[in-house]
């Protein structure tokens, strides 16, 4: 909210209301009806990676966006090139000095065909929010399909957005005029949530994740129950119990979404 409010966006939070969940307490409304400054600075991109997804709704909709290169990140080197590929592919100039992006589409973006060399969620998200104030027709090719994406693509179609195939491998967009406001309900942190089951099944006890969706966690939940932890899911959340037995060992293979999967036989220690 603070690097939304730089660019001058309004925003306020509702406080709980009687009877609501605490996890379904806060709603948060913004209203980006003029944006006066079109630079995202070092000191806001640094504290959260995402930030520097501003670049592409900033250029779709002024023409223009500086944003700071977000630098490092605690698992890892993640680049953002695929993302001003994206970009650059929409017709936008792309420039890299001290440590900004500097983009600019005097005459607007345009549709194009993207194809992806490897998935990027983050290159994802940067086509449809840029693709959807486009001239044209977008083709995305080799599409992260995250839920996120599929979440982000329902929240651009209240808008009024034109997208068809989110959550697959071949998305499609048609660019429209303008969007305007909507009411949206984000998706419960499937990261968060798979992370705190985990806990549970190393510390032991009973813990109920209140909001957590078990339909986006099928492979984790499939491979915590194979280590001993047991887990049941109710109209509340998930309930994740160990009760102190040992945990058996649980091979994974790993890709991009969706192909996160325990092995079959779990393996045995050497």
């Amino acid at each position: 909210m603070r690097i939304l409010g730089h660019h001058g966006v309004d925003h306020s939070v509702d406080g709980r209301k009687p009877g609501a969940p605490a996890h379904a307490s806060r709603a948060i409304h913004l209203s980006a009806r003029q944006i006066v400054d079109t630079t995202a600075p070092y000191e806001f991109v640094s504290k959260m990676r995402a930030s520097f997804w501003v670049i592409a709704p900033l250029l779709a909709r002024v023409g223009e966006a500086k944003v700071s290169l977000p630098g490092g990140c605690a698992i890892g080197t993640r680049p953002v090139d695929l993302l001003i590929m994206v970009l650059e592919k929409l017709g936008a100039q792309v420039e890299i000095e001290a440590g900004y992006v500097n983009a600019t589409a005097a005459k607007g973006l345009t549709g194009a065909e993207i194809h992806f060399p490897k998935v990027t969620v983050g290159g994802t998200h940067t086509a449809l929010m840029a693709a959807s104030l486009a001239r044209g027709h977008t083709l995305l090719v080799n599409a992260a399909r995250e839920p996120e994406i599929i979440d982000l693509a329902d929240c651009l179609i209240k808008m009024g957005a034109k997208i068809k195939g989110a959550g697959q491998s071949t998305v499609e967009i048609e660019g429209v005029g303008s969007l305007s406001g909507a009411r949206h309900i984000v998706l419960p942190d499937r990261i968060e949530a798979g992370t705190y089951a985990m806990a549970v099944a190393m510390a032991g006890g009973d813990v109920m994740l209140e909001g957590a969706s078990p339909s986006l966690l099928d492979s984790a939940i499939e491979a915590i129950e194979k280590t001993g932890a047991e887990i049941s899911t109710t109209n509340e959340g998930i309930r994740v119990r160990r009760n102190g037995a040992g945990l058996s060992p649980v091979d994974i293979t790993t890709a991009p979404f969706p192909a996160f999967r325990p092995i079959c036989k779990p393996s045995s220690w050497p």
